[in-house]
């Protein structure tokens, strides 16, 4: 069994890190307050045009980086899709080294489907997307894959807490020109590529716990981006095609980014 120092993931390649601290030191406060107007507009823009939207699809893939106590850097990655139509239509799937993860909610009824277990589990969550996420975060602890935004109200549940504002420029993410965004909190650093142009869309989201010891990291970036009726998924609802077992949540085991046997150890 491997033995982690805490559950999350780590910090990105040391000398990406010593380049971007280089780089901030070279900007001044008086310029950094300068950016942040025009950063948080920018995350505006992208949570006015994310809401308005009815029906959205993607692809996604998460790196998941964590350490052991031995302080060996180990990153665990997946891909999957989201389907989602508002209010109260989603499908999500996760297919890593681990598991092959699908779930589906039809604004009445959440179904977890491990696929690779051949069992689900059901859970009666009536009401909208954000009350899903709520109650898949805090009651079942299987948090769905970029939660934060598939929000209705995505620039506030970002910018809470928000204590520094950077804007980097210009990246670009997947072939795609993307503005450059770096926040802060006092728990967190957050980095967030939103792609230019008429469809400002999240294309990478990086969170950093900065209290937390060696500063565990997780990504998620965004590709296949599709709005309106160029979402194919029509029907939400669970169908058992491959004759699954229905169990307790507690029965699907290893069906998280984390495998199971990943024993969780002291955070710092």
């Amino acid at each position: 069994m491997v033995k982690l120092s805490c559950k999350h993931c780590l910090t990105a390649n040391w000398r990406s890190s010593v380049a971007l601290a280089l780089a901030v030191t070279l900007i001044s406060p008086l310029a950094a307050r300068a950016e942040e107007p025009d950063a948080r507009k920018l995350v505006k823009a992208m949570s006015d045009y994310l809401s308005a939207q009815k029906a959205i699809s993607f692809a996604y893939d998460t790196n998941f980086e964590i350490v052991t106590t031995e302080h060996q850097k180990l990153l665990l990655a997946s891909s999957g899709k989201v389907e989602m139509g508002r209010p109260d239509k989603l499908r999500v799937t996760r297919t890593g080294g681990f598991a092959d993860v699908e779930m589906t909610f039809d604004g009445k009824t959440a179904t977890v489907l491990g696929k690779h277990l051949n069992l689900y589990t059901q859970a009666d969550l009536p009401g909208t997307i954000d009350h899903l996420v709520d109650e898949m975060r805090d009651k079942l602890h299987r948090p769905v894959p970029g939660a934060d935004l598939l929000l209705p109200n995505v620039y506030d549940e970002l910018m809470r807490d928000v204590v520094d504002v950077k804007d980097l420029g210009s990246g670009v993410i997947g072939g795609v020109e993307c503005d450059h965004l770096a926040f802060r909190t006092k728990e967190l650093d957050w980095q967030l590529w939103i792609a230019q142009g008429e469809k400002p869309y999240p294309c990478r989201y990086v969170i950093t716990a900065t209290q937390v010891d060696l500063g565990p990291q997780y990504s998620i970036q965004i590709s296949d981006w599709k709005t309106g009726t160029d979402v194919v998924a029509e029907d939400y609802s669970f169908k058992n095609t491959s004759d699954a077992k229905k169990v307790e949540l507690e029965k699907l085991v290893d069906i998280d980014e984390l495998p199971d046997r990943f024993a969780k150890g002291d955070s710092k």
